[in-house]
């Protein structure tokens, strides 16, 4: 295994509740510090904008929104998150990184959550 499963070592947890902490995580923030948690969003951009005009370390990646170019079976023309190399203020989405299918689900189910919005959009345009 790779990822957080092996820097945790404890499956059930990654998959449980450190899970619902990460997806419950603003809220958590607004409760715990009485604020927004736009500094969160804040930094997540400026670390964006970092990593997008210097670019990423040798051997290490970062994960953005970036438009599909059919990697990870994600089909091409789909923003989604993917691990990217940055480079001259260029993008690449990392290949071959392993996936168990527990992560494949997740990315099954994000896939369909982004086409079902971009379904509704396309249903309010008309």
């Amino acid at each position: 295994s790779s990822g957080i499963n092996a820097e945790y070592g404890d499956d059930a947890w990654v998959k449980s509740e450190f899970i619902t902490e990460i997806q419950q995580r603003g809220a958590a923030v607004i409760k715990a510090r009485g604020l927004s948690s736009a500094m969160s969003a804040a930094k997540a951009i400026g670390d964006h904008m970092r990593d997008w005009w210097f670019g990423t370390a040798a051997g290490d990646w970062t994960s953005m929104g970036v438009v599909s170019d059919g990697s990870y079976n994600i089909p091409e023309g789909i923003i989604y998150s993917f691990p990217v190399t940055i480079s001259d203020k260029k993008w690449s989405i990392v290949q071959g990184l392993e996936q168990d299918d527990f992560a494949v689900e997740k990315m099954k189910a994000t896939l369909a959550e982004l086409q079902e919005e971009a379904s509704a959009a396309k249903e309010l345009r008309q």
